[in-house]
């Protein structure tokens, strides 16, 4: 009988569904990487998703975001992302937080609940903390490195951190991983040396009109970004956990 996954049962199997059925997912970030990432997951049939962030819909995500339309500005990402999985696939089981996730807060996540883990969120310290809560618990992990002031999406690959090159990113996990006895960590990460972006004033402004009352948001550079260079990056982390679930 014809479902909405069928034509993914034809390439992983009736097995392989039921491993994707009754997996849970953690994507901490659900921006230009982790929205797609997400988007992903659902449309392959992940049972549970748990998203983490705490951020809303600005004005400037509407370039880059799939959750984001000017009928989503100013909501959380996680509650539009969760009335998107469940509109894809209504028997999904989704679990929100509006959380920024940090050193501080990782006590208030589970990772033995959780089959794989996905990291799309962009501050050094909260990756490194993601990356040892799986370590300790012996959870898969994939982390995106930056994808922010890129113009060519031909660029991305997988590969270990310590495989990696180019990415200023990558280059700072490298060195603070290997200080915390890591040997490895699956990323998707691009070779492609970034951009200078052109002045942000006007962007920066809009942002802090956004977020003025939120004391978790961390003033800093805003890097360009376009529509196709965060979603294939996304696309990617999402298919590799998909692969690895299902048992491709």
């Amino acid at each position: 009988m014809n479902n909405a996954f069928s034509r993914t049962a034809l390439l992983v199997g009736d097995e392989g569904m039921e491993k994707l059925k009754n997996a849970k997912v953690a994507v901490f970030g659900v921006g230009g990487v982790g929205g797609y990432v997400v988007e992903a997951l659902a449309r392959s049939g992940i049972g549970t998703l748990e998203l983490i962030d705490n951020d809303r819909v600005s004005l400037t995500n509407i370039n880059r975001q799939i959750i984001a339309a000017h009928s989503t500005i100013g909501r959380y990402k996680v509650d539009v992302a969760k009335e998107r999985i469940l509109d894809i696939n209504p028997a999904a089981a989704v679990n929100t937080h509006q959380t920024f996730f940090l050193p501080e807060t990782a006590s208030e996540f589970n990772f033995y609940d959780y089959d794989y883990v996905v990291d799309a969120i962009d501050t050094v310290a909260g990756k490194i903390a993601l990356v040892m809560e799986a370590h300790r618990t012996n959870t898969p992990i994939i982390s995106s490195m930056g994808a922010g002031n890129k113009l060519d999406a031909a660029s991305f690959m997988v590969a270990d951190i310590y495989e990696t090159s180019v990415c200023p990113l990558a280059k700072v996990m490298r060195r603070e991983l290997k200080k915390r006895g890591i040997d490895k960590l699956k990323v998707v990460y691009s070779r492609e040396k970034p951009l200078t972006p052109q002045s942000d004033t006007d962007v920066m402004n809009e942002i802090n009109d956004v977020n003025e009352n939120d004391t978790s948001v961390r003033k800093r550079q805003t890097p360009g970004s376009v529509s196709f260079v965060p979603s294939v990056a996304g696309l990617i982390l999402a298919g590799e956990v998909i692969r690895e679930i299902a048992g491709i």
